[in-house]
């Protein structure tokens, strides 16, 4: 049996499509199972046990031709089923031309007419978007919750020794909308009142100067910047042994939830009753505890407060954050 799980979006949803390939391997441990996602995030997969192969879409360059060779890919490959959790037309075509006989995925997608089976996508159902995930299998897995998981190599552990040598703290200051992104002078007051532990700033590349900043306002000379020298795994790895991890409302967060390291997350702008929140086992939630009108303003967020006073963030206090210490 050969399968392919498609989802081409960003990091946290790719990390939240792994428990659907655990299960799959689970029901089915002959199957070779295939995962197509965008150029960028393959690396979250080096070297995966349950994994055949990585199909990977560059989205940058030649994005119509890329995808074009990727369609030809894929239908030559005879996929027996196809699930795609990705809810855009550019994957709805790749599984519409894949040659399966079964097709899976949501009915958002504008090619969903093609699929042998579709599931509705309700955000705020009071679901978690890795429950609305393994709906798409259901029929024919277990009825259970499963977490999402990486698998972080002896490598990767290894690599980040050298920060374990005393209890510490990771925090990953960063997000691609800045309503979801706690701002960095809120940043500067938890650090300036937490002394006990080494702090890590984590995060891509593009984080580095954000995190260079947030070191250079703060007067705890415990913390470091290490945004842009560690991959997905390294990261996760330095997360999963950390005293805790703090996140915004993005991928971080599901990283750590796949290493079920212990992570508190920050909501500003979304709130946890779309379904994208913390699944560790030891895991908190930090929202301002004033009542705006105007929260949640959007599913993903904005580039700046419709309102121009951002008070889902600016309300919420340092001691909240130092709560879940």
């Amino acid at each position: 049996m050969k399968i392919l799980v498609i989802q081409t979006a960003f990091i946290g949803d790719v990390v939240l499509a792994t428990p659907v390939v655990e299960k799959l391997h689970k029901q089915y441990p002959y199957a070779k199972i295939d995962f197509l996602l965008r150029k960028g995030n393959e690396s979250l997969f080096a070297g995966h046990p349950f994994l055949n192969e990585v199909l990977i879409w560059d989205k940058k360059v030649n994005k119509t031709s890329n995808l074009i060779k990727l369609i030809g890919q894929v239908r030559g490959a005879k996929y027996d089923s196809v699930i795609n959790l990705h809810r855009f037309a550019s994957s709805g075509l790749i599984t519409f031309l894949s040659g399966a006989k079964e097709k899976i995925g949501f009915d958002k997608n504008p090619f969903s007419f093609c699929y042998t089976k579709k599931v509705k996508h309700i955000i705020g159902n009071g679901k978690h978007e890795v429950e609305r995930n393994l709906e798409l299998i259901e029929s024919f897995s277990e009825k259970e919750l499963v977490k999402p998981r990486l698998y972080p190599s002896p490598e990767d552990i290894e690599s980040v020794k050298e920060y374990k040598a005393s209890p510490y703290i990771c925090i990953a200051p960063s997000s691609v909308w800045f309503t979801k992104q706690f701002p960095a002078h809120k940043w500067v007051e938890f650090l300036n009142k937490v002394a006990t532990y080494k702090i890590y700033l984590i995060g891509a590349p593009s984080d580095s100067d954000l995190s260079s900043q947030i070191v250079n306002l703060s007067s705890n000379k415990n913390v470091s910047n290490l945004a842009g020298k560690l991959t997905f795994l390294q990261s996760a790895a330095l997360m999963k042994d950390a005293v805790m991890n703090y996140s915004n409302d993005s991928a971080p967060l599901h990283i750590a939830s796949s290493v079920n390291a212990p992570v508190t997350t920050i909501f500003c702008s979304t709130i946890p009753a779309f379904g994208f929140g913390p699944l560790s086992d030891k895991s908190f939630i930090v929202e301002t505890t004033e009542k705006l009108d105007c929260r949640p303003c959007g599913l993903h967020g904005y580039k700046a407060c419709p309102q121009k006073h951002f008070k889902c963030a600016e309300t919420i206090k340092p001691e909240q954050l130092i709560a879940s210490l």
